[in-house]
């Protein structure tokens, strides 16, 4: 239960996955305007990381392992990983259209976001059994999740602000991460 708790805590603060690994930096610059889309993605992510971490493990340790195909970990992953992208955008455009058309472009490239073949790949690497790779996956999720929302928030609160023209848009918005970041690096030595 202790190595479980460490795995979780390790992946959602410690070696949270934007703000000390730098994956998948794209979704998380780009949806972060609003704390609504934020949710959403961060959902969308958690929700996908989580079950990715479950069927790529399974198809790893049961199939590849066994045949011999471990060498195809990377495309396997990555048909799993879109196959649950797919999943999660019918849904959304079903139940939550608002959402679905807010997230636009980058609801698909979940399936290209590196945090989420990040994880498959770090749980093979990391030789988790299932359980521990489910647990990997959802703490990065939540780290995700986490990370997006605040900085959604922040950029909701700083829109209104007065501040030099030049730090407007993309820059503020880098500067704002690069602070989270620093702040993050704070729990580096808790594990």
């Amino acid at each position: 239960m202790k190595e479980l708790a460490i795995i979780f805590i390790g992946s959602f603060i410690v070696n949270n996955v934007l703000l000390s690994q730098f994956l998948g930096l794209c979704s998380f610059l780009g949806v972060s305007k609003k704390t609504s889309t934020a949710v959403g993605m961060g959902g969308a992510v958690t929700f996908v990381i989580t079950i990715a971490s479950i069927v790529a493990g399974l198809l790893y340790r049961y199939i590849l392992v066994p045949t011999g195909f471990e060498y195809l970990d990377t495309i396997v992953f990555i048909l799993v990983i879109a196959a649950l992208v797919q999943i999660v955008e019918m849904f959304l455009k079903k139940n939550a259209h608002a959402l679905y058309s807010a997230l636009g472009v980058y609801l698909p490239l979940i399936t290209t976001n590196c945090a989420v073949l990040g994880v498959a790949l770090k749980n093979v690497t990391n030789n988790y059994n299932i359980l521990q790779g489910v647990i990997y996956g959802l703490g990065t999720g939540l780290g995700y999740f986490l990370a997006i929302v605040i900085l959604a928030g922040i950029r909701e609160k700083y829109k209104y602000n007065d501040y030099p023209k030049y730090f407007k848009g993309t820059a503020m918005t880098l500067i704002t991460a690069g602070l989270m970041s620093i702040a993050f690096f704070g729990f580096s030595g808790m594990i």
